[in-house]
């Protein structure tokens, strides 16, 4: 009976274990690595995340990626395509350890998920207008003029109300609509119904080589730091990539790696961007 018993508490232990380890995002061993679960999100977004001809991902994510695992031996990466907010609900649950893709932080992210201290890059934000005008650099132009109507919440609108925050005598003039069409809106302004749109660099590029309209980046409005979105357990290895990160920006690797996918080392100042850095499409 006691044989029994201790065969008994053993099984038990061991269930416990496993249930342990299934629950882990990081837990895992490869080859005496620690496998880390990324999630990638399918949505075309190049030059940051994109596949090519194989299906594989490239991009300045993919080359930050490769750039962290030289500095972090000791783990081995998966990258697994999902949904983007399939791929924020499976970190929060801890089927991925992290999702890298442009994430900005909200209130509402940080209370989910670990954010590190360090950010790996930037998105650029712009002003679009037609070709012909010059009047139009800053969001402080835009006063008075015309915007094509806008989603009522996400990253750009809230760039947006943060300045009429700031501006409460002189507010931006801002239309809502529930689902706004980037091509829609790109079109109204080419056609003179609109003064401007504001929207990131890369989505302005990525469309305008389909839709070859009269139009031109008039202006870099900000740049807005791009995250790593950790599960909240993920601190240990948070602080690792926190720490790699911040070497690969001192050593010059991540503007390397800007100026290779951007044509811009985002990581100097607006000013330089602006007036040096950027070549406008």
């Amino acid at each position: 009976m006691k044989g029994l018993f201790k065969i008994a508490i053993l099984a038990f232990v061991l269930i416990l274990s496993l249930a342990g380890c299934s629950q882990s995002t990081g837990s895992e061993k490869d080859d005496g690595k620690i496998v880390v679960k990324v999630a990638l999100s399918d949505e075309v977004n190049p030059p940051f995340l994109y596949t090519d001809e194989n299906n594989e991902p490239i991009g300045y994510d993919m080359d930050y990626m490769k750039e962290i695992e030289k500095k972090l031996p000791e783990y081995k990466f998966e990258y697994l395509f999902g949904e983007e907010e399939a791929n924020l609900v499976g970190v929060d649950t801890g089927k991925y350890t992290f999702a890298i893709n442009w994430f900005f932080k909200n209130p509402e992210r940080q209370e989910k998920f670990l954010f590190p201290e360090q950010e790996f890059g930037y998105s650029l934000t712009s002003l679009v207008t037609k070709k012909d005008r010059n009047d139009i650099k800053t969001l402080d132009d835009m006063v008075g003029k015309k915007f094509p109507p806008m989603a009522p919440s996400g990253g750009l609108r809230t760039i947006l109300n943060s300045y009429n925050e700031q501006h409460k005598d002189n507010p931006l003039t801002l239309d809502t609509i529930e689902h706004a069409s980037n091509a829609d809106n790109l079109k109204r302004v080419a056609e003179g119904k609109a003064d401007a749109i504001f929207l990131n660099v890369t989505t302005f590029n990525e469309m305008q080589k389909q839709m070859n309209l009269d139009l031109k980046v008039s202006g870099i409005v900000s740049k807005e730091p791009i995250w790593v979105v950790f599960n909240k357990k993920e601190t240990e290895l948070a602080q690792k990539m926190d720490k790699a990160t911040a070497e690969l920006i001192e050593d010059g690797t991540l503007s390397k790696l800007s100026e290779k996918w951007f044509e811009v080392d985002f990581f100097k100042d607006l000013d330089y961007i602006n007036e040096e850095g950027f070549k406008f499409e």
